[in-house]
C-alpha cells in the first residue's frame, strides 16, 4: 500500500539525518537562519497527538505572549522525519520528539540541541485485535511500533521478553511461534491496518488507542504507565544555541510550556474539544468522542481495565495521559540502558558507549524548568513530592 511506502522514505530520511554526516547541511542551514534572525519568534514543530497537547495550549491560551515572546502558529507536520528535518535546519526552534529520539539526535548525529522539560508522562498504550487475549497470544503474529527509537518499543520490546516471547524484525518472513515482528508503521495508519487484519497490534501515543476502541477495531492490552510508572514518552525538545544565547527568550519559553501543563490538569475536557477536529484551531484531525476518551475519561472506564488486565497496578492510580514537566534524570539513565538492550534496526553503534549519568547530564538541561515550576508553586501542584529526584519503577 502507498502509506507502507512513504513511511519506508520517512524511515530512510530518518536514518539519513540521524547521522552527523546527514545532519551536517541542515545544521549549516541552521547557522545561517540563527545569524539572519537572531530574535525568532517561537516557531512550533508539531505532530497531531496528544503528546504536543502542552505546545498547542500554549499557543492557543497565549500563554507565550503573556511571557512576553512571539510566536506564530504552530506547524502541523506529518512525520517524525518532517519534525526532525524542520528542527535541525532550523524552521521551527521548539518541537516535541519521542524521549529516545531525542538520545539519538544529540549522541548519534551530534546535534546540538537539549531536552528542557517532559511534555508529558504516560499517553500511551499496546492495542490488540479484539481475539487477542494476552500478550502471549502475539506469538507469531505481527505488531505495528511507531519508529525504532520511542518509549513504545523498548516497551513493548520489555513486554514480549516478560512474557517469554521474542522480538524480531523479518521482511517476507512469518515470525516463529515464540517470536513476534516488530514493523515500524505511522501512527495514522496503525487503526486501519489492524482492522483490515495486516497486522495484530499496535503499540502507540493517544489517541490512536482510543480510536481503535471508539471505531470498534480492537482493545488496549496494557498501557504503558501501568508498565513504567509515570515515564516520558514527548519530551520539549530545543536549540543550545537559543538555551545559552536567548536566556529570557527560553525561560519563556518553558515558563508558557509549563503553565500549559497546569491549565490542561485543570482543563481536561476543555483541551480535549481544543484539540480536536472540532476546534477552534483544528490542531488536530481527531474526534472529540476519542480524545475525551484519553483526557477526560469517565470513571467507568478505569473499573473496566482494571477488569480485563489493561491495568494491573492499582496502587499507581496512573490517569490514561498526565502532564508534568520535570525531566528527571533516573529516566534518562534508565531509558539508556534499557535502548542498551532493545533490539533497533539501523546504526546504534553509538549507544554501546553511552554512559547513562552522563547521558542525563549532557542530554538535559533543567535549569529553565526548575525555575518555572517554583514560580508556580513547586512539584506538589502536579501532584508530586517536593524534590527533583525519584526511582525509577518498571513492572510487567
Amino acid at each position: 500500500m502507498c502509506l507502507e511506502h512513504a513511511s519506508r522514505r520517512d524511515m530512510l530520511k530518518l536514518a539519513t539525518l540521524f547521522t552527523a554526516g546527514g545532519a551536517l547541511p541542515l545544521l549549516t542551514a541552521l547557522q545561517a537562519r540563527a545569524q539572519a534572525q537572531p530574535d525568532a519568534p517561537v516557531r512550533i514543530g508539531y505532530l497531531p497527538i496528544t503528546d504536543a497537547a502542552p505546545l498547542l495550549v500554549a499557543h492557543n491560551n497565549g500563554l507565550f505572549e503573556q511571557a512576553g515572546i512571539k510566536a506564530e502558529k504552530p506547524t502541523l507536520l506529518r512525520s517524525w522525519a518532517q519534525v526532525i528535518e524542520a528542527f535541525i535546519s532550523g524552521q521551527v526552534n521548539v518541537v516535541h520528539l519521542l524521549s529516545p529520539m531525542t538520545v539519538w539526535a544529540r549522541f548519534g548525529s551530534k546535534v546540538p540541541a537539549r531536552v528542557v522539560a517532559w511534555n508529558h508522562v504516560d499517553g500511551s498504550g499496546l492495542t490488540v485485535a479484539p481475539d487477542i487475549a494476552d500478550v502471549r497470544a502475539l506469538g507469531g503474529r505481527t505488531v505495528a511500533i511507531p519508529f525504532w527509537y520511542s518509549i513504545h518499543n523498548v516497551m513493548l520490546q520489555y513486554l514480549l521478553r516478560e512474557n517469554g516471547l521474542t522480538p524480531v524484525s523479518r521482511k517476507g518472513a512469518a515470525a516463529g511461534a515464540n517470536e513476534v515482528n516488530l514493523v515500524v508503521m505511522a501512527p495514522a495508519d496503525m487503526p486501519p491496518a489492524l482492522a483490515q487484519k495486516q497486522i495484530a497490534g499496535y503499540i502507540v501515543a493517544e489517541p490512536f488507542n482510543a480510536a481503535a476502541e471508539t471505531l470498534g477495531v480492537g482493545k488496549v492490552l496494557r498501557f504503558t504507565g501501568d508498565i513504567w510508572r509515570n515515564h516520558a514518552c514527548c519530551v520539549v525538545f530545543m536549540h543550545e544555541r537559543d538555551l545559552e544565547q536567548r536566556p529570557q527568550w527560553s525561560q519563556g519559553v518553558v515558563d508558557a510550556v509549563v503553565k500549559a501543563q497546569l491549565w490542561i490538569r485543570e482543563h481536561r475536557a476543555e483541551t480535549a474539544r481544543l484539540l480536536s477536529k472540532e476546534g477552534i484551531n483544528r490542531y488536530t484531525p481527531h474526534t472529540l468522542p476519542a480524545l475525551t476518551k484519553v483526557l477526560a475519561p469517565p470513571d467507568s472506564d478505569r473499573d473496566t481495565y482494571l477488569a480485563s488486565g489493561a491495568i494491573r497496578h492499582r496502587q499507581w492510580d496512573e490517569k490514561r495521559i498526565d502532564f508534568q514537566p520535570y525531566p528527571f534524570p533516573s529516566y534518562t539513565e534508565e531509558l539508556v540502558r534499557r535502548l542498551k538492550a532493545t533490539m533497533i534496526e539501523g546504526d546504534h553503534g553509538f549507544l554501546a558507549g553511552l554512559d547513562p549519568a552522563q547521558a542525563a547530564r549532557e542530554l538535559v538541561d533543567d535549569r529553565y524548568v526548575r525555575r518555572a515550576i517554583e514560580s508556580v508553586g513547586g512539584l506538589q501542584r502536579f501532584g508530586l513530592p517536593a524534590g527533583y529526584s525519584r526511582t525509577e519503577t518498571v513492572q510487567a
